[in-house]
């Protein structure tokens, strides 16, 4: 597929709604890595929605667990919030065969408009950044353009996480340069990262970038699509082709 393939870089909401071809909508602090540590310990699918009664209700009619945050903040009647070190710690026991309800600020609001108009969504973050590169590299029939979707800070702001990240991607699909010690730099010494290292507000563990900036974690892509109106992220394992 290679030389063929237009990787188009978006960003923010609005670029979201702009999305093209197969899109992979790329929130690394937090959401989509906080998906992929779901994916983890065995959620069986996570189903994205915008607001905060979306998901309560449909937690009260079908028993799935509630995980998001507005304003960076677990919701009231939520399980847990948008953190991989808080969902870690609630481990396996609480995930192993759940369906998750999620709502973020930017990925999943990134997820639902790009859903309108691209022909696939995938969800994009650094730990599953390798597998998802496998996984569209090997699509078929291939697709024709790619939009890595940067979400930034509440899909309003760009941060270097998500840009970085989306740099990557771009490295691993089109072989565009990509220094992984710059992105880190910029990443670490941004406020994206240092509002969670100074550790004054409990909603932002210092943790969370540790487990969030790990590159290529899992080998298994998040991809979404419409089930029955609802837009639902599946594990797809994508195993190194060299793998023993």
């Amino acid at each position: 597929m290679g030389s063929g393939l237009r990787v188009l870089r978006k960003r923010l909401l609005s670029g979201a709604q702009e999305a093209e071809g197969t899109a992979v909508v790329i929130d690394v602090l937090r959401a989509f890595s906080s998906a992929a540590y779901m994916m983890h310990l065995g959620a069986a699918r996570i189903v994205l929605m915008a607001e905060p009664k979306e998901v309560l209700r449909f937690k009260a009619e079908t028993g799935a667990l509630a995980v998001g945050e507005v304003g960076g903040k677990i919701v009231d009647g939520f399980d847990l919030g948008n953190s991989p070190s808080r969902i870690l710690a609630a481990g396996r026991t609480l995930f192993s065969g759940r369906t998750v309800a999620q709502r973020t600020s930017a990925g999943v609001t990134g997820a639902l408009a790009a859903a309108r108009r691209a022909d696939q969504v995938t969800l994009g973050s650094y730990v599953t950044a390798g597998a998802t590169a496998r996984y569209l590299l090997g699509l078929s029939p291939s697709p024709e353009t790619v939009s890595l979707i940067a979400m930034g800070n509440a899909g309003r702001e760009i941060t270097p996480d998500d840009e970085g990240c989306a740099g990557y991607l771009e490295h691993l699909l089109a072989r565009a340069p990509y220094s992984h010690v710059t992105a880190l730099q910029e990443i670490v010494e941004h406020e994206c990262t240092q509002k969670f290292l100074r550790g004054d507000q409990a909603h932002f563990p210092a943790a969370d970038p540790v487990y969030c900036l790990q590159r290529d974690l899992f080998d298994f892509v998040l991809a979404a699509q419409l089930e029955e109106s609802l837009l639902v992220a599946r594990r797809i394992d994508v195993p190194k082709e060299n793998a023993a």
